[in-house]
């Protein structure tokens, strides 16, 4: 029963209904905002534009701490910054009564986590060539090729669990959480509960950031004897 109550908003139909229009509301709250961010720069940035340089230029540090050169870190910023948006609004808008986190299904978190899945693994193959990529796979150790290749493998594979789950775990939680908060004192607003919420809405978009440049770094940084 619990692991029907798991895949259930998978085929549910009213929850499918609800995660489409609060993904949608999530990207189009996005849009705005960075539409608004970027409508009149300034040279001297305040408000939006402030905010949203701040947040560029984290994701850029981390990057570049994670790659080890700039060049990269822009090359995947994009990719990386887009994905801790969504993320992220998706996370906080279930703290919001009456609103459900996207972040709460498996359909976009394992969405998420076969992208990133496939594009670091493009990214290696295109700029180490296949046969060096794979090889890595293998470990320094010739003889034990047989044995570390499939173990590799199945770590790639994991990833897509460890990214999908992790994410889909933690928000399904924090909605559960704060739904027992509301029951509780229903008419008072637990204001730590949603500090904590917020933080860990935030967390847990930085944890999947983190991750994606880390596989990235993985793939197209490989050293030399692996």
């Amino acid at each position: 029963m619990k692991d029907l109550f798991l895949f259930s908003s998978l085929f549910d139909s009213s929850h499918t209904f609800s995660y489409f229009f609060h993904l949608g509301l999530v990207a189009f709250i996005a849009v705005i905002i960075a539409y608004k961010a970027t409508s009149s720069m300034q040279f001297i940035p305040r408000g939006l534009q402030n905010l949203g340089e701040a947040f560029l230029e984290g994701v850029l540090s981390m990057g570049r701490d994670t790659l080890g050169d700039e060049k990269n870190a822009r090359k995947y910023l994009p990719l990386v910054a887009t994905l801790g948006i969504i993320i992220f609004f998706s996370n906080v808008i279930g703290i919001i009564p009456g609103f459900h986190s996207p972040t709460a299904s498996l359909n976009l978190t394992l969405s998420l986590a076969i992208i990133v899945f496939v594009y670091y693994h493009f990214e290696g193959i295109r700029t180490q060539g296949v046969v060096r990529y794979f090889s890595h796979f293998m470990g320094p150790i010739k003889f034990l090729a047989p044995l570390m290749f499939p173990i590799e493998i199945v770590s790639h594979f994991s990833r897509v669990i460890s990214l999908s789950f992790r994410l889909f775990g933690n928000i399904k939680g924090d909605d559960l959480f704060l739904m027992v908060i509301l029951a509780l004192v229903p008419y008072v607003a637990p204001l730590p509960a949603y500090i904590l919420l917020t933080f860990m809405a935030f967390l847990q978009a930085f944890i999947f950031m983190i991750l994606t440049y880390v596989y990235l770094a993985g793939a197209v940084k490989i050293e030399e004897g692996h």
